[in-house]
C-alpha cells in the first residue's frame, strides 16, 4: 500500500475497523471544513459546541444556522405553479368549489395515501362538495386505480376524479374514466414514465418535464402546494378570504405522511415536519388524538413517534384489515368514532406484528443460507405462498435492515402471480430498476421511488426478475457497501448523556430520511444487567468506569448478533453507539441510549 493510500484513509472512530456489525467507525466530523464551519456556528453565534457539530454534520453552513434552527414555512414555500400542470388543476379544482361538485378521491392504502386523500376531501367539504374517499383494497384491487372502483364512482355521480399518491403509471383506468365523463388530476410523487396518462392535469415534481426541483416532496407535500394554489385561485376569482379553509391546520397530515413516507427531511420538507408536529400538539384533529392515545404516547408526539407508533397503525389497515380505515380515522370530526377506529387499528397493529415476526423470521433464515453460497449478491429477492401481501413491504425492510443491502419479498398467489414490495439503501435506485423491469416486460405493473418500490409479476418471471435487479443495481449497491460506515457525532459517557444534552441535540432535528439522528460512542462501557421485552426487544444497563449508568435498548434485537452480544455479555465492557433519548418515568425525565452497535475493547482503542 503506497503512503499516499495511508494518509487518505479515514482514520477510526475509537479505533473500530470492524464492529460486531461488521462496520467501520468514523467520525462525521472528521473533515476539516465541517469542523471549521462548526467553529464558525460556535464563535460568530454563540451556539453550544455540541450542537454547532451536529448542524454541521448535516451540511449545514454557518450563514444558515439560525434559519435552520427556526425554519418557518412561509420563507420555504415555493410558488406552487412551479410544478407543470400546477395552474390546470387549481382551476379545475376551483371550479368543482364553486359550484359544489361531487368528487371522487382515489388514494393510496399507506399513510401518505390516507393522509393526502384526507387533507384533499377536508378542504373540498369546506365547500359543501359531496366528496367520495376510495382506498383500494390490497389484496382485491392492489395499487393504483382500476376500472371497476372508477366506474362505481361514476356511477355514485362523481364528475371529477383527483387521484392522489397514486395515477401516474394510470393510464388504462384514467382513459376509461375519461369515457365515463369524468375529469381527472392526478397528484402524485412516485417516478413517471415517459408517457403520461390521460388527465386534466398530472401534478407530479417527479414526471421527466417538471423542473420545480420539487421531487422529495410526498404526495401530501404536492397535495398542500394544490391547496395553496386552490387558495390562491378561488381568491382571484372573488372569494372572500375569509371563507377559505385555513391551510395550516392541515399541517399535521403532511408532516405524519413526509415522516412515514421516509422522504428526504430538508428544506420545504423539514419545515412541514417542524410545523406540522406543532398543529398536531395541540390534538385539533380527533383522529390523530385518538391515535396518540391508542399508542399509549403520553408525552408531546415526536417525529420518531410519527414514523415508528402512528404510521405502523394506520398502515395496518392497508395491509391485514380495511384499507380505508386510515382515511376515516383521519379525516372523521366524530370523537367517539375516532376512538372506535383508532382501537380497530391499534389491534390490527398488535396481529400485524405477530404475522410479521414469523414470516421476517422465515425470510432471514432463507437468507442466511442464501448468502452463505454466494455473499455478493447486490439484491436479495425471496417469498412464499404463505406470506399476506401485505406485511411483504416489511418483510423487505427487515431484509435491507439486518443485510444492508436492496430487498424483494413476494407474497405467491393461488393464481401464479406474486405481489412483491422492496426496499432499497441510499444509492441505489429501487424505482428506476422496477420501472425498468416493467417496460422489459418482466413485470405486469410497478414503480415507486428510489428508496422504496412494489411490483406484480405475472406468473414465474421472479427469477428474471431477481437477475434484472441484480444487473441493474449492482454497481450501485457495491458503492454504497465499500462505504457502509457507521458516522458519529462524539462520544459521551453515561454521567454526561442528560436530559438537557438530548434536548440541545434536538434543536437540530427532526430527524430522519436525509437528516440521520446524531450516534454517539460510549467509550468502554460494561453492561451490567440485560434482558428481553415487548416484541424481542434487548432492554440493558450499561455502566461508565466512573460509576454512573444509562438504560439502554436494542429494538428487535432478541436474535441478531447485537441482542446476542447483549445477552451473553453481562460483566464484559464493549464500545456501544447508540441515538440518545428521553425517557420518562414516573414524572421524571432521564436520557436513554438506541443501540445501534457494539465494538469489542480489543477491537478499538482506549478513548
Amino acid at each position: 500500500m503506497s503512503s499516499a493510500s495511508i494518509i487518505a484513509r479515514p482514520r477510526a472512530f475509537l479505533g473500530v475497523e470492524a464492529s460486531l456489525l461488521g462496520r467501520p467507525w468514523r467520525d462525521r466530523c472528521a473533515d476539516s471544513a465541517v469542523q471549521a464551519y462548526a467553529a464558525t456556528m460556535t464563535q460568530a453565534h454563540g451556539l453550544p459546541d455540541l450542537l454547532a457539530r451536529v448542524l454541521a454534520g448535516r451540511g449545514v453552513r454557518p450563514a444558515e444556522a439560525q434559519a435552520f434552527l427556526e425554519p418557518r414555512l412561509r420563507d420555504l414555500l415555493p410558488d406552487p405553479y412551479c410544478l407543470v400542470d400546477m395552474e390546470a388543476a387549481a382551476d379545475r379544482l376551483a371550479r368543482a368549489c364553486r359550484e359544489a361538485e361531487s368528487v371522487a378521491v382515489f388514494g393510496d392504502y399507506d399513510v401518505d395515501g390516507a393522509a393526502s386523500a384526507s387533507l384533499l376531501a377536508g378542504y373540498l367539504g369546506a365547500f359543501g362538495c359531496p366528496t367520495r374517499i376510495h382506498i383500494p383494497d390490497r389484496i382485491t384491487e392492489g395499487y393504483g386505480p382500476n376500472v371497476a372502483a372508477i366506474t362505481e364512482l361514476a356511477r355514485g355521480g362523481a364528475t371529477l376524479l383527483v387521484t392522489v399518491d397514486c395515477g401516474t403509471a394510470g393510464h388504462e383506468p384514467l382513459a376509461a374514466a375519461a369515457t365515463l365523463g369524468l375529469d381527472v388530476i392526478v397528484l402524485d410523487h412516485h417516478g413517471a414514465p415517459e408517457h403520461l396518462p390521460l388527465a386534466k392535469a398530472v401534478v407530479n415534481p417527479n414526471r421527466l418535464d417538471d423542473l420545480s426541483g420539487l421531487g422529495h416532496l410526498c404526495a401530501a407535500g404536492v397535495v398542500f402546494l394544490t391547496l395553496v394554489a386552490l387558495n390562491r385561485c378561488l381568491r382571484a376569482s372573488g372569494m372572500p378570504s375569509e371563507r377559505l379553509p385555513n391551510l395550516q391546520d392541515g399541517l399535521d397530515l403532511v408532516a405524519l405522511a413526509t415522516i412515514a413516507d421516509v422522504v428526504p427531511l430538508h428544506g420545504l420538507n423539514r419545515a412541514f415536519v417542524v410545523q406540522g408536529l406543532t398543529v398536531m400538539r395541540a390534538r385539533g384533529r380527533p383522529g390523530l388524538a385518538a391515535l396518540l392515545d391508542a399508542a399509549a404516547l403520553s408525552e408531546p408526539p415526536q417525529a420518531w413517534h410519527l414514523g415508528y407508533l402512528l404510521g405502523p397503525r394506520i398502515n395496518a389497515g392497508g395491509r391485514i384489515g380495511d384499507a380505508a380505515l386510515g382515511a376515516r380515522l383521519l379525516g372523521t370530526d366524530d370523537p367517539a368514532e375516532a376512538v372506535r377506529i383508532a382501537a380497530e387499528l391499534d389491534r390490527l397493529n398488535r396481529e400485524r406484528q405477530a404475522i410479521e415476526a414469523e414470516a421476517v423470521a422465515e425470510a432471514e433464515a432463507e437468507m442466511d443460507r442464501a448468502l452463505t453460497l454466494d455473499p455478493d449478491q447486490p439484491v436479495l429477492v425471496t417469498g412464499s405462498a404463505e406470506w399476506h401481501p401485505g406485511i411483504v413491504g416489511l418483510i423487505a425492510a427487515r431484509l435491507k435492515e439486518r443485510f444492508g443491502r436492496p430487498a424483494f419479498a413476494f407474497a405467491f398467489k393461488p393464481d401464479g402471480s406474486a405481489v412483491g414490495s422492496g426496499r432499497s439503501i441510499p444509492g441505489a435506485d429501487l424505482g428506476a430498476a422496477v420501472r425498468e423491469a416493467v417496460e422489459a416486460g418482466l413485470a405486469v405493473k410497478g414503480g415507486g421511488h428510489a428508496m422504496a418500490a412494489g411490483v406484480t409479476l405475472a406468473g414465474t418471471e421472479v427469477a428474471a426478475f431477481r437477475d434484472a435487479l441484480a444487473k441493474r443495481l449492482d454497481g450501485a449497491v457495491a458503492q454504497a457497501r465499500a462505504v457502509d460506515a457507521l458516522l458519529l457525532d462524539g462520544s459521551v459517557s453515561a454521567g454526561g448523556a442528560s436530559a438537557e444534552m438530548v434536548r440541545l441535540i434536538h434543536r437540530a432535528g427532526p430527524f430522519g430520511q436525509g437528516a440521520p439522528e446524531p450516534v454517539f460512542a460510549l467509550p468502554r462501557h460494561r453492561i451490567v444487567d440485560a434482558g428481553i421485552v415487548g416484541s424481542g426487544h434487548v432492554r440493558a444497563r450499561l455502566r461508565s468506569r466512573d460509576g454512573q449508568a444509562i438504560g439502554a435498548i436494542c429494538f428487535r434485537a432478541a436474535q441478531s448478533p447485537l441482542g446476542t452480544a447483549l445477552l451473553s455479555g453481562i460483566g464484559q465492557e464493549f464500545h456501544v453507539a447508540g441515538t440518545l433519548s428521553c425517557d420518562n418515568w414516573r414524572g421524571a425525565e432521564r436520557a436513554q441510549l438506541r443501540i445501534c452497535d457494539l465494538a469489542d475493547i480489543a477491537g478499538g482503542q482506549d478513548p
